[in-house]
């Protein structure tokens, strides 16, 4: 079967909302965005907003200690220098820390000891020749951007990295005193991740992990009992709780955190599954006491009731889930038997039997989905997954960081897009300062560095509250100097405060971050026993000139997300069709090699994943972007996630088992996939679409399933990778189906594991 032309693909995105007519053909899709009409009051608010939940106290007196210890020990030795580079270093270190578990969090301090500690080393060594930093600050400058399609985490770290660069080039030193200097600043990284450590024993994911097993228990619950139709449907306020408390990991797009959105979807769709078969049941009963086929439906309750106690009892106790695989068994049991069953005399039994097979089907695969993802949610699922990828190749590991830097070295690439313009300005600006004579000029390229981000929105937020606060920190600064006893001591007790307070609050709002690390890096300059009145003066003149430089290079080429967001979509769905159609290939032609093609298509995969995830971090910061819109895009990446993972997971399959030809079903079932990806491309790109003339991928998986492959070592791990592949489609296609505003009908998206089900006639 060849997939239709791209002529419907081709077709550009309108900015209107995507509308459905009378006939239920969808047309005229975008993105719900929101409507921006008051969008500079939007970015005003964004300005001034105080976001009371991002209130750490903990956080900034661990901090806190980590700077201010260095110093007071310096002060005390008589070696104030010394001191400040460590103080240095472990407030760099600082803006890395976060509440991720030990192993997570102490990973990722000591990346950026490391890195500020090469940092130190690298500026100090070439500052002196203008040429050779400027040079090594652009190539720094690129790295930190290519970071973006990483995660923010990587960002943050190549954003604190660069800015350590550009300010210890001021500082020229030998090569002696240069490593000197890098040491003693990651050793303030080591002692600032020890206090981390040390102080805050916090698990995350912990109240997440908790919320979905009360929610699965619930589930279990309802299983077991009859459907009330005059009741809400089962769970609903469990799935209330969930949604808000999963709320919190809309920007997380970690694998864990992925994980858990997706178990939030399969509880959705197990809900709705739930209560259609319930529904049958009660028909059937109804119909005719006693049948052999109400009774079969009755066992399948009952399991699925252990099923999902299994994985409710795993995520609250935080453990591996307890004979979930058995009852999954019995399931597909119970399934064959009620395909064995003889059709029923009356016309109305034979269709509830159908229904009710159909629903069977469609629930088994959400739960065998929802139990995979739960073995991987608790923490020793964590481990034996994280152990699992590191024995795979790295270009088929899901996360892989060097095959998405690899993906992301392109011009298509919003990362590289980025890094290129953060490399020139950066650059600009210090030559600019460097060429002008400037007082402390390395306060330019390090606010071009601070202020420039992937998105206009944050970056003229950023640019607008770094001035402002800059302004309103020198005026502290000089009112604190006036006020101020004379000694060393009151400064260092002076620069704990606004540690502590740039810390605690400024995460809440990044103009009172910016005001308080003005005050009190004018202070760590003033312990050097440099005028107070000459660093407020250079900072002012600097800041104000790398800020305009930063703002006036996005005001030249700004990007509003929201036109870009839908057309990310689909080349992501574009690639990951490419890269199923690759793999289904090597599975047809066992005797071609094909590793060339899969390392092509792969990459453009990973690259069109990692476009979308930065498109959809820079919609949330746009003025006007609406919660739901935001809501839906993290369902669509979550399923979009776990389906890639089955692909790779089906390329795997591969390399660890001997060549077998394909049969027929197979061919059918990947020919489906592929048409799904496609119609669901053009769709978002403004095609009209048939919701129910989407391939039924269960049933092509159930004949793939019943065709004797299974007896091949190759194909029986096929069937469990195919599974995958079909519950997280059909999950993707509801969400995109609901996205683009279609009207879908909910029991046929409970049918197919969450998308529509329905052969056209």
């Amino acid at each position: 079967m060849s997939v239709p032309p791209q002529d419907l693909s081709s077709q550009k995105l309108s900015s209107q909302e995507l509308s459905t007519s009378s006939s239920g053909i969808l047309s005229a899709p975008a993105p719900p965005a929101g409507k921006p009409a008051s969008g500079w009051t939007a970015f005003w608010r964004s300005l001034v907003r105080f976001q009371a939940d991002k209130v750490a106290p903990w956080l900034a007196l661990r901090n806190t200690l980590g700077v201010a210890l260095p110093l007071a020990v310096g002060v005390a030795t008589g070696n104030v220098s010394s001191g400040l580079v460590v103080g240095t270093g472990a407030l760099n270190v600082a803006f890395s820390e976060s509440d991720e578990p030990y192993a997570q969090r102490a990973r990722r301090m000591l990346a950026a000891s490391g890195l500020v500690g090469l940092a130190v080393f690298a500026g100090s060594l070439t500052g002196a020749s203008p040429v050779i930093a400027v040079a090594i600050a652009a190539a720094w400058a690129f790295a930190a951007g290519m970071m973006v399609a990483l995660s923010t985490t990587a960002a943050d770290l190549g954003t604190i990295s660069l800015v350590t660069l550009v300010v210890f080039a001021a500082v020229p030193q030998p090569p002696e005193r240069a490593m000197f200097a890098g040491l003693l600043a990651f050793g303030g990284g080591l002692l600032q991740t020890l206090l981390a450590v040390i102080f805050w024993p916090l698990r995350r994911y912990a109240p997440e992990r908790r919320v979905l097993g009360e929610l699965y228990l619930e589930l279990a619950r309802a299983a077991s009992l009859p459907v009330q139709v005059m009741h809400a449907p089962p769970a609903s306020t469990q799935i209330t709780q969930a949604q808000q408390k999963l709320a919190a990991l809309d920007r997380d797009h970690s694998i864990p955190s992925e994980r858990y959105r997706m178990l939030l979807s399969q509880a959705e769709r197990i809900q709705l599954s739930l209560l259609a078969l319930g529904r049958l049941r009660a028909r059937m009963e109804r119909e005719n006491p006693g049948s052999g086929t109400a009774g079969i439906v009755q066992r399948y309750f009952e399991v699925s009731a252990r099923v999902l106690a299994a994985i409710g009892n795993a995520l609250v106790a935080g453990e591996a889930a307890q004979a979930g695989a058995e009852y999954l068994e019995e399931l597909d049991t119970l399934a064959e038997a009620m395909r064995d069953q003889s059709p029923e005399d009356s016309a109305l039994m034979a269709a509830l039997q159908r229904d009710a097979r159909l629903q069977m089907d469609a629930l088994a695969g959400q739960l065998r989905a929802a139990l995979d993802l739960a073995v991987h949610a608790t923490p020793p699922g964590l481990v034996a997954f994280q152990r699992r990828e590191a024995h795979q190749p790295w270009s088929l590991r899901l996360g892989g960081a060097l095959a998405t830097l690899r993906a992301n070295l392109s011009l298509k690439s919003a990362a590289c897009r980025h890094a290129i313009r953060l490399s020139v300005c950066v650059a600009m600006g210090d030559a600019l300062a460097r060429g002008l004579g400037l007082r402390r000029s390395y306060w330019l390229p390090m606010t071009i560095a601070i202020v420039l981000k992937p998105d206009f929105t944050a970056t003229f937020t950023r640019g607008v509250l770094r001035l402002i606060g800059t302004f309103a920190g020198l005026l502290m600064a000089t009112a604190l100097f006036h006020v101020l006893p004379p000694g060393l001591g009151p400064q260092v007790a002076l620069i704990a405060i606004l540690m502590f307070v740039m810390r605690c609050l400024g995460g809440a709002n990044y103009g009172i971050l910016v005001a308080a690390v003005t005050a009190l890096v004018v202070l760590l300059i003033a312990m050097t026993g440099v005028s107070p009145k000459e660093v407020m003066a250079a900072r002012a003149l600097n800041t104000a000139a790398g800020g305009a430089i930063a703002l006036v290079a996005y005001r030249l080429w700004p990007t509003w997300e929201r036109t870009q967001v839908g057309e990310a979509v689909a080349q992501m769905l574009d690639a990951y069709r490419d890269y199923f159609r690759v793999i289904k290939e090597s599975y047809i032609h066992a005797d071609t090699h094909l590793s060339a093609e899969l390392d092509r298509a792969r990459a453009a995969a990973r690259l069109a994943r990692s476009n979308l995830e930065a498109s959809i971090d820079r919609l949330s910061a746009e003025p006007g972007t609406s919660a739901e819109t935001l809501k839906l895009l993290g369902g669509i990446l979550a399923s979009s996630h776990r389906l890639v993972h089955g692909m790779m997971a089906l390329e795997a399959v591969l390399l660890s088992s001997h060549p077998a030809p394909a049969q027929e079903p197979f061919r059918r079932f990947a020919d489906d996939v592929e048409l799904t990806l496609y119609y669901l491309a053009a769709a978002v790109r403004g095609s009209p679409i048939h919701a129910e003339a989407l391939p039924n991928l269960r049933e092509g998986h159930n004949a793939l399933v019943h065709s004797g492959d299974a007896l091949n070592d190759r194909y029986a791990l096929v069937n469990v990778e195919t599974d995958r592949i079909t519950n997280s489609l059909n999950t993707l296609t509801g969400e995109l189906l609901r996205w683009m505003g279609a009207g879908v009908d909910e029991k046929a998206i409970a049918q197919g594991d969450g998308g529509s089900q329905q052969r056209p006639g």
